[in-house]
């Protein structure tokens, strides 16, 4: 179910699921009863002890949405394919989320996948998720996100960077590596065929570095990973999670990272 999970501070945990986990998107023409089955069971092997990942409606833009536990998110509307009812809470459209205490989720199958999480002024981490495909590369979600987690008191920031296309496979036009690199120099790659790339995950570490966040882990390449979901391979294929979470509900708080681990 997960192919990377970890307590990366005292009672937060990151994981990225695989193809195990099945589809967890709603909008690739899946069956969503068993989408909804699977989100849950996810949960439960979690341990969200009866919480639920918070997802976003994502498109692709650099758009930072603020979640805060059983409510919507400010900056977001909401999903048609997920609509809110008077039980669920409303799903926000951005390519990022930031939560005081909300189990947080983002799906991908090749974009690059990225958990932040932040020491907040009070010992409470501060979470993240974010979906840097190449136009959010390119626009800046990533420090987008990293801002807000700054906004919401965060000091030290670890970033955790999911499975991804790495840049030996994902071939480009030329004019559209330049176009991207232009804007984020270390994404100018050639591929193993000796063709234009694009290095999405070197972009992303870039502007970690640049952000003064740092980089705790780095998955594999899904092309490469016939155990992950990767859109080049197959244009019907599903989608896999990154996702944080925290072993305390809501208003319950976490220890610091500067309490023994």
């Amino acid at each position: 179910m997960f192919s990377w999970r970890a307590e990366v501070r005292p009672g937060v945990w990151v994981a990225f699921t695989d193809a195990g986990a099945g589809n967890l998107a709603l909008h690739v023409g899946d069956d969503p009863a068993a989408v909804r089955r699977r989100r849950a069971e996810l949960e439960q092997a979690a341990g969200l002890g009866g919480r639920s990942f918070r997802y976003m409606n994502q498109v692709h833009g650099n758009d930072v949405a603020t979640v805060s536990a059983g409510a919507g998110a400010v900056g977001g509307g909401s999903d048609a394919a997920t609509l809110p009812t008077a039980d669920v809470p409303a799903v926000p459209t951005a390519d990022a989320m930031v939560s005081l205490a909300e189990p947080l989720a983002v799906m991908v199958a090749d974009c690059v996948p990225v958990v932040l999480v932040g020491d907040g002024p009070s010992g409470a981490p501060v979470l993240g998720v974010v979906h840097a495909g190449r136009p959010g590369v390119a626009t800046g979600v990533l420090p987008a996100a990293v801002a807000r987690l700054r906004e919401l008191g965060a000091g030290r920031i670890g970033a955790w960077v999911g499975p991804s296309i790495c840049g030996r496979c994902y071939e480009v036009p030329e004019g559209l590596r330049s176009d991207v690199a232009a804007a984020v120099p270390a994404t100018w790659t050639t591929t193993s065929t000796g063709t234009p790339g694009l290095d999405l995950p070197a972009g992303v570490r870039s502007q970690l570095e640049a952000a003064d966040v740092a980089v705790e882990y780095t998955g594999g390449c899904t092309l490469e990973d016939d155990t992950l979901f990767s859109y080049r391979r197959n244009s019907h294929t599903g989608r896999f999670a990154g996702l944080v979470w925290t072993n305390a509900a809501p208003g319950k708080g976490v220890r610091g990272h500067d309490q023994a681990e």
